[in-house]
């Protein structure tokens, strides 16, 4: 089953990463300390949440998933295409680096970042053991971050693309994604003839009226274009399944931030 819920934290799951032995989640709103509008297991430190809080929340993911809160590895997350080569965990007092995907292939090290409408990608390779995370909004979605963070797993580790497991996490869905011309252009000049699989109009008479833009696919077409031929995707809208997820559109910005992770076992 995807879903998991050892205590009172409810977290999922991809099926093909739990067989491979990666040790990750991506965590529900459920079974933290945060009051309304963050209720209840906010991760995000900038949406107005007290920072304490912000920390207990964190913690207690990482004891769900059994992984020592020492091990955390984050970054500041920019919607940009750099990646991060973590070699060990983030002390607490050093500041963080800008970024939007994370590697790493050390055991004592655990990936984490926030989400709530963006989308979270997690890679691993189970040949090399080397695990990655990736923060995918629209603007790192046309900048194709996640097959930047691909290339850096072949020339930083020598895994081979192909070997490559993908999940797209829950993020806003395609029926609930309007976007303008800020993204519209964007997307073309990224995916080309791709595009019209990716860019769904609507508005009879008006074709760029209602454009919605379709995260999950044109993920999976950037990780498919990089060589990795194993995505599995969630299929699970932020903004249609709030009473689980955070979603910045679906709760009109008052919201907090879910968390993913990503640990070698």
């Amino acid at each position: 089953m995807p879903f998991h819920q050892p205590d009172s934290i409810r977290y999922f799951t991809f099926d093909s990463l739990t067989e491979a032995g990666a040790v990750h989640a991506a965590f529900t709103r459920c079974g933290g300390l945060s009051p309304e509008p963050w209720a209840s297991l906010n991760v995000g430190g900038t949406v107005g949440d007290e920072g304490g809080r912000v920390r207990q929340n964190r913690q207690r993911s990482f004891q769900a998933l059994g992984l020592p809160f020492e091990s955390l590895y984050d970054v500041w997350q920019v919607h940009s295409k750099d990646v991060v080569r973590a070699v060990a965990p983030r002390p607490s007092e050093t500041k963080h680096l800008q970024a939007d995907a994370i590697l790493t292939d050390r055991p004592g090290v655990s990936l984490f970042m926030r989400f709530a409408d963006c989308v979270p990608i997690l890679l691993y390779d189970p040949y090399k053991k080397i695990i990655g995370l990736v923060h995918a909004g629209w603007k790192g979605t046309v900048l194709k971050v996640a097959a930047q963070a691909v290339r850096d797993m072949q020339a930083g580790y020598g895994s081979k693309a192909e070997n490559i497991l993908a999940g797209i996490g829950p993020s806003i869905g395609p029926d609930h994604y309007a976007v303008g011309e800020e993204v519209i252009l964007p997307a073309r000049r990224a995916f080309g003839s791709d595009v019209s699989g990716l860019l769904q109009s609507g508005g009879e008479g008006n074709p760029e009226s209602g454009v919605k833009f379709d995260l999950w696919s044109a993920n999976c077409l950037v990780l498919e274009s990089a060589g990795v031929r194993k995505v599995e995707i969630a299929e699970i809208c932020t903004a249609c399944h709030t009473e689980d997820w955070y979603s910045h559109r679906g709760e009109k910005g008052r919201t907090g931030r879910f968390g993913a992770l990503i640990a070698l076992a």
